[in-house]
Order: structure tokens, then C-alpha cells, then sequence
């Protein structure tokens, strides 16, 4: 019955959707997706919304442990921060709006979002729309799948480390993985050599046209067309304060700005969040749970290999008291986005020569 097509997307119906349901206080740790933008329907209930833009990712501590496929999670808790653990994030920018039933909430490409049920029941419905960007994200996120598979699989199993998300059932062999890379980077090269053509096409009609062009690129931005690459992402940026007129809003002028909110930290966790009370997603993907998972105990040995490094004594060398190293230290360097956006413009860079 949720016609996304009203929003400005034709074609989209309900059937692409997700559906959530909630308790009070059940909440989804701050996590952004790499793929798309989002709209969510709530339904009945409210939900409390915590959103930080793009530009504030190095303030929320991103990390790919517990590992799911799209989401890069924020090490911080929303709710109730730890500033002596995650200095930096006193500089990030909330925008908080609370959710209530028959309101629709935009949530633009790689907005940061700590979502809450602020009542009993909480029932919402959402639809993740593609993105042009999309195609070098998959890229992106094949690397990721490769690093992490191939370095947390490597570790001893029996030492409880629950690396994996509920929600990815197990942990996929590097030949598959290696399948996953291969199809993005085709994907991705498909959609490039698609856009080209149609520039190209475009660029050699005359003023006749060129008018019939420039609406068929008004579809596209809308999620018409071409099969696989959607929307533009800039048509997603918050309007300005110069852009009050309806007419420059996308999607008409019912569009309400979410403006940042200025609030103390520790009033921001409203609700009590209970550990074992989780929104439950409804698409045979099992609980979004997002658990931080805290990283076991690990012994750092003496020069003569022999003392572990907690029992030296306090005047011991700074090389040998510091805090082991583990492999998820590592892997939080290796998958940072912006090392693997890196990788991943070189790779394309390789593929294409």
C-alpha cells in the first residue's frame, strides 16, 4: 500500500520495502549505509532520529567489526558517549527529529543515523532508493568483504570473537569473494560506458534535441532511467537557506528541513536502551542487531617471548607495557573508508588500463 512513486521515484512500490518493528527503547547502533539514500514511513509509534552528516564521519569512529555488508558502524555510543574514548566527537552535528506515524523521513546518501523507539510499539517501513554512486560503493564493499573474511577467518575460531552481524549469516570463501569484486567492477564500468554514450548522444542533436535530452535527464535524476544507475547524489543535499522557494526543493514543498539541533550529549538518549531489546527487520535477514563486540583479551610478550606484558612491572619499557595490538586495531585501519575508497579508485584505475 506505501507508494514510494508519490516521492518521486515512478515505478516504486511497496514491494521494495522493509519492514520494522519495535519496543520502546529498542534502538539501531549509529551506522551509515554505503549504498543509496532512504526513506522510512513511520507507521505507528514514534522514533527518535540522530543524524550526522558525511562530513563528520572521522568524528564518529568508523569501524567495520562487527562486520555487515553496507554498514560501517559508529564505535561511539549515541546515547551516551564515552568523550575520553572518542574525543573527537564533540565536534560532530546532530540533526535530531522525532519520527511520528504518517510522516516520511529522507535520509540522504551516507548520513550517519542512531535511530530509537520512543514508545511501546513501534512499527515503520522503509526503502532503500540506488544511486548513481552505488556502482563504485559495491566496489568498494567487495574490497571490504575481502579484507575482513581473509584476515578475521585466519584467527583461531575458538576465541568467541563474533566478528560477523547477525544479519550476514556466514562468512564467504575468498573465491566468492573474489566473484563479488569482479561483477562490481563490471557493473560499475557497464554503468560508466552507459553514461558515456549518452552524453555522447546528447551532445550531437541540435536545440530540438537537446530539449528532448534535458528531460530525459530530468527522468534519470528522478530514478527512471538508464536500468541500474539511478539518482544523482547532489540531489539529495538538505536545501539552503537560499533555496526557500518550493520550486527549488526537491520533491515539492511539503519537504521539512531537518536542522541541527542544540542539545546537551547527555540529554540525547531519551529513551533506556535495553540491551536485549532490538528493532527486528522483517525481510528474511533475521535481527539488525549491530552489537559492538568487545575485543578479547589479548597478551603482548617480552623481548624473551616468555612474560606476558600485564604482569611487568610499571617501569618497564613503553614497547612492552603498551596495549596489545589486535587484529581488529588492524582491520580498522585497513578498511577505514577512506583507505578503501583509495584502493578502490586505484583498482578501477588498473582495471580500465
Amino acid at each position: 500500500d506505501v507508494r514510494w512513486s508519490d516521492f518521486g521515484f515512478p515505478g516504486r512500490s511497496g514491494r521494495e520495502s522493509t519492514l520494522w518493528i519495535g519496543s520502546e527503547g529498542a534502538n539501531t547502533p549509529c551506522h551509515l549505509d554505503s549504498y543509496g539514500c532512504n526513506l522510512v514511513l513511520q507507521v505507528q509509534g514514534r522514533k527518535r532520529w540522530h543524524l550526522f552528516p558525511p562530513g563528520d564521519t572521522s568524528f564518529l569512529y568508523p569501524t567495520r567489526i562487527p562486520y555487515e555488508e553496507s554498514s560501517i558502524f559508529s564505535k561511539v555510543n549515541i546515547a551516551n558517549p564515552d568523550l575520553k574514548r572518542f574525543p573527537e566527537f564533540k565536534n560532530s552535528t546532530a540533526h535530531v527529529v522525532t519520527l511520528s506515524p504518517g510522516q516520511v523521513l529522507l535520509v540522504p546518501r551516507h548520513w550517519w543515523h542512531y535511530v530509537e523507539s520512543i514508545d511501546p510499539i513501534t512499527v515503520s517501513i522503509n526503502s532503500w532508493i540506488e544511486l548513481d554512486a552505488d556502482h563504485e560503493a559495491r566496489v568498494e564493499e567487495a574490497i571490504t568483504r575481502m579484507l575482513v573474511c581473509a584476515i578475521k577467518s585466519a584467527e583461531n575460531p575458538s576465541d568467541g570473537d563474533l566478528w560477523l552481524n547477525p544479519t550476514e549469516v556466514e562468512a564467504t570463501s575468498h573465491e566468492i569473494n573474489l566473484q563479488y569484486l569482479n561483477k562490481a567492477v563490471s557493473a560499475y564500468f557497464k554503468c560508466q560506458k552507459t553514461s558515456v554514450s549518452e552524453q555522447a548522444h546528447s551532445s550531437s542533436t541540435g536545440a530540438e534535441q537537446r530539449t528532448s535530452a534535458s528531460c530525459k535527464r530530468k527522468k534519470r535524476e528522478i530514478g527512471c532511467e538508464p536500468k541500474g544507475c539511478r539518482l544523482q547524489t547532489h540531489e539529495f543535499d538538505f536545501p539552503t537557506s537560499e533555496a526557500e522557494d518550493p520550486q527549488k526543493i526537491p520533491f515539492g514543498p511539503h519537504l521539512i528541513q531537518v536542522l541541527p539541533q542544540s542539545q546537551e550529549r547527555g540529554s540525547m538518549g531519551t529513551a533506556a536502551v535495553a540491551s536485549d531489546s532490538r528493532d527486528l527487520l522483517h525481510e528474511n535477514q533475521g535481527e539488525h542487531i549491530g552489537k559492538l563486540h568487545c575485543k578479547r583479551k589479548q597478551l603482548v610478550m617480552s623481548n624473551d617471548c616468555k612474560t606476558p606484558a600485564h604482569q611487568m612491572d610499571s617501569d618497564s619499557s613503553p614497547h612492552t607495557s603498551q596495549t596489545a595490538l589486535s587484529t581488529n586495531d588492524l582491520l580498522d585501519c585497513l578498511v577505514n573508508p577512506h583507505v578503501i575508497n583509495l584502493v578502490a579508485r586505484l583498482l578501477l584505475e588498473r582495471t580500465e588500463v
